[in-house]
């Protein structure tokens, strides 16, 4: 199935002229280490752009002034660290604050080590809400799937080509194929990206038909896994939100491309146009 802008207003919640920013979902992020800064702030970013009503940010306590300086929307704290990346001393702060989210995303710039899969099982087997895993959060799962086929609450991984053949071998001729089969190995939802992303749960499948290669640059996925727990915390059905996120990260890239050339836009860019998408 691939979706339309109407299919797009259809599923985002309407919002109520009492609202306050409660309604509008709670979403904790875990992102980012030392030298790793900017996946951190698109996520954030990302999310706050696509109308989450309340974002907080988990970081690096030596990362947390950079955070705190460029970013003011997001509630930004400080976690237990161990050489730039989160500790597992970082776990129990964490695990407090869990119940009161409507969605968790884990894993752009959050680097690898045994502090960092610490805090993703973690995150993945106390958390009754959905989970994004993402980036280095899915490699940190190579060895470790036995922790997503536990999983009662949706997980959905966000996997370039690259991190799809860590976990589960080369991506097929039909990558549509291959995602439909990761997403019944794994027991989650796919949103395997690339030139038309795909998106399913083993069953139904949606692909994207938005995007374009300017948006191929560091930190685009980072927006995209933040408009992703955006969607998922304001309610969004999870295989709906995913592609919902997919089309929306994708139109806002082209949206870039019309306007300023594939050749120099940034994520910096679509962070400017997602907002035009939403009117």
């Amino acid at each position: 199935m691939e979706l339309t802008m109407a299919d797009i207003a259809r599923l985002l919640p309407k919002r109520d002229e009492n609202a306050h920013k409660g309604n509008f979902g709670r979403v904790l992020l875990l992102c980012g280490s030392r030298g790793y800064t900017g996946a951190a702030y698109f996520a954030a970013m990302g999310a706050l752009r696509t109308g989450a009503g309340l974002v907080y940010l988990g970081v690096p306590e030596s990362i947390y002034a950079i955070e705190a300086v460029k970013l003011n929307e997001p509630v930004v704290f400080p976690l237990p660290e161990q050489g730039g990346r989160l500790s597992e001393a970082a776990v129990p702060e964490i695990l407090e604050k869990i119940p009161r989210m409507d969605a968790v995303l884990i894993g752009p710039g959050l680097g690898l080590g045994q502090g960092s899969f610490a805090v993703l099982k973690a995150v993945l087997t106390h958390a009754a809400c959905p989970v994004v895993v993402d980036a280095d959060g899915i490699t940190l799962l190579v060895p470790h799937m036995d922790i997503l086929r536990g999983r009662e609450a949706p997980t959905i991984l966000t996997p370039h080509d690259g991190e799809f053949t860590r976990l589960f071998g080369p991506v097929g001729e039909d990558r549509m194929a291959s995602a439909r089969a990761a997403a019944l190995e794994s027991r989650g939802i796919m949103l395997l990206k690339g030139h038309r992303t795909c998106v399913t749960d083993g069953i139904r499948e949606y692909r994207n038909t938005t995007g374009n290669p300017g948006m191929a640059v560091g930190g685009s996925g980072d927006v995209l896994a933040g408009v992703l727990v955006s969607l998922l915390g304001q309610g969004l059905e999870p295989l709906e939100a995913a592609a919902c996120a997919a089309w929306l990260h994708g139109k806002a890239g082209d949206l870039c491309a019309g306007e300023l050339g594939e050749y120099g836009m940034l994520p910096t860019d679509l962070l400017d146009f997602l907002p035009r998408l939403l009117k």
